[in-house]
């Protein structure tokens, strides 16, 4: 499993990595959304993974522009990982087109059942974690 975390934190990306190290998964990394952006055009990744708040476009504006897509990258699965506890940002993601809502600090159990759920979903996918 190919997964692409966009988190302007280097250490939250190497927590999040050490969790999918256990299971086998691949991380790639992005530390501002544009990076995140041109490596999903130039990649193939099973899971998005993306904080909210960055420099520059933030993680509102990326699953925005992930969701205008106009190829099969558009219904690429997006976590959003996220400090912020607004009353209504689990809605506000989810309109956006968001899978799941993650509120850090992240618990490996939530991140693989969160994975395995929107895996589970999707027809033909058999790469669904522990």
């Amino acid at each position: 499993m190919n997964v692409l975390f966009i988190e302007d934190d280097a250490m939250n990306r190497r927590v999040v990595r050490d969790m999918l190290d256990v299971a086998g998964a691949q991380m790639a990394e992005a530390d501002r959304a544009e990076a995140g952006l041109a490596r999903i055009d130039a990649e193939e990744f099973d899971v998005i993974l993306v904080d909210l708040r960055m420099p520059g476009i933030d993680g509102f504006e990326t699953i925005e522009r992930i969701r205008s897509r106009c190829d099969s990258k558009r219904d690429l699965p997006i976590i959003v990982v996220t400090a912020d506890t607004a009353p209504d940002l689990t809605e506000r993601c989810k309109r956006l087109g968001a899978d799941e809502v993650l509120f850090k600090p992240v618990a490996m159990d939530s991140l693989f059942d969160a994975i395995g759920r929107i895996l589970a979903t999707r027809p033909g996918e058999t790469n669904v974690l522990i």
